[in-house]
């Protein structure tokens, strides 16, 4: 038998001693947000057929996806993320599996996010690279008021306890709730605005942390809900607080071993990763586009916030868009700080590491650090001192990424051109809306 065999016979196993009545198949369109179909099983065997043939579905009814006129795609179980759901009923336990996307002749669907960070981690696999990433996600609990408008669920600060922290019992459920995913849970507390809260794991190799994103955003709000609240991870929900960002820490190794610690240098950084910092720092307004996605998401990199507005790196500097955060050995990073949790997390950290290596590749000297508080200058005195502005729309992130023929070919032709247009459509929506500010600020005119 061999070791596909075992892993099914396993998984079946699993899902009888389960007792599910459903598998679901899963997977993310291309602004990361989870889509699945659930297979009904009378018995655990029935589930076989599924794990081997796959299963067929509509693409055209997918954003980004395929035309009416040529629509079918399949859904293929990645056996490595089986797992139970456990905000499901457990009377009717529910599995789950997240799927890469083919077309009907076998190949790889080009339009599958999962498949576009599979192959740029394959390029970096090549070399002899494992990329690891360690994400940061903030998001808002939130509840209705006696006006039906949604307000933060406390009015806690930083690292808050109870009474202020009213999420103390609701982190506690999601702690326990991931774990049964088996996520590694590293801290969980309340962050700088009111309602809202983080909750770290622990880095892995970027295809798994980018399922397990996915999976996170999706288990909290399952979980949230389920006491009474509702969760959003939009970056800026309330005006005149911090929003919510998805810090990125990204490492590449080599041989077991982290190729960014040189324990010789005076900063213990290697020649590799300043490269590194060079491709980001090069490649960080195209960036933008795909790690801050949304209209939203530029109300949020504003300063005053905490959020980088500047495009320059630091060593502990977190008013940078590069942080290097103190820990060395195994350890040492680089905090790409601008993405939010609005972003695909596929095709976020495809980029970041298509630019990395683009700098290791062109040798891309990042300078040297800055270690001054970038909030306290204007732009003008930042742009003399050599530091440039990220986009501060939407509208000019897409052009930049338009510009960018490495983010670019980290997309793919395929998903980029799709995703160029979706996001042109969305700016125009919102250019042509008429607000309440507006009506405030001009009505009289």
């Amino acid at each position: 038998m061999s070791v596909q065999d075992d892993k099914i016979d396993s998984i079946i196993k699993e899902i009888d001693e389960h007792g599910s009545k459903f598998l679901r198949l899963q997977f993310s369109d291309i602004h990361g947000t989870p889509k699945s179909m659930a297979v009904s099983l009378k018995k655990a065997d029935d589930a076989e057929d599924v794990i081997n043939d796959g299963l067929l579905f509509d693409g055209s009814s997918v954003p980004g996806f395929t035309d009416i006129n040529n629509s079918d795609l399949a859904l293929k179980p990645d056996l490595d993320t089986f797992s139970a759901l456990p905000w499901r009923p457990e009377d009717k336990g529910t599995c789950r599996f997240i799927c890469d996307v083919y077309n009907t002749d076998g190949t790889h669907f080009e339009g599958d996010p999962r498949g576009v960070l599979k192959k740029s981690l394959k390029k970096a696999e090549e070399r002899g690279y494992q990329f690891n990433m360690g994400p940061e996600p903030e998001f808002f609990i939130i509840e209705k008021d006696e006006n039906g408008q949604y307000k933060p669920a406390d009015k806690a600060d930083y690292f808050d306890v109870e009474p202020l922290d009213k999420g103390t019992d609701i982190r506690r459920e999601i702690v326990l709730g991931l774990e049964k995913l088996d996520f590694n849970i590293e801290v969980s507390h309340h962050e700088v605005a009111p309602g809202q809260h983080e909750i770290d794991f622990r880095f892995a190799d970027a295809l798994k942390t980018a399922d397990a994103v996915i999976t996170f955003k999706q288990a909290i709000k399952a979980l949230v809900d389920k006491l009474g609240y509702h969760v959003t991870f939009m970056p800026k929900p309330f005006f005149g607080v911090n929003g919510s960002g998805m810090h990125c820490n990204q490492s590449l190794f080599k041989d077991g071993k982290n190729i960014f610690y040189d324990p010789d240098t005076e900063t213990q950084l290697s020649q590799e990763a300043m490269y590194f910092i060079g491709g980001l720092l090069e490649h960080a307004p195209a960036l933008s586009a795909i790690l801050s996605p949304t209209v939203n998401s530029y109300k949020r990199l504003v300063p005053g916030y905490e959020a980088p507005c500047y495009i320059a790196y630091g060593l502990k500097n977190r008013s940078t868009l590069l942080r290097i955060p103190a820990s060395r050995g195994i350890g040492t990073r680089i905090e790409c700080r601008s993405a939010d949790p609005s972003c695909n997390p596929y095709l976020a950290f495809a980029a970041l590491l298509e630019a990395g290596l683009d700098g290791m590749d062109n040798k891309m000297d990042p300078g040297e650090p800055t270690e001054f508080n970038a909030f306290e200058y204007t732009p003008e005195e930042l742009a003399d001192k050599g530091i440039n502005t990220l986009p501060t729309s939407l509208w000019e992130a897409y052009h930049a990424l338009e510009e960018d023929n490495i983010v670019k070919n980290a997309l793919g032709e395929f998903v980029y051109n799709q995703f160029y247009q979706i996001k042109r459509q969305e700016w125009d929506d919102y250019r042509i809306q008429v607000f309440d500010y507006e009506r405030e600020r001009y009505l009289n005119i």
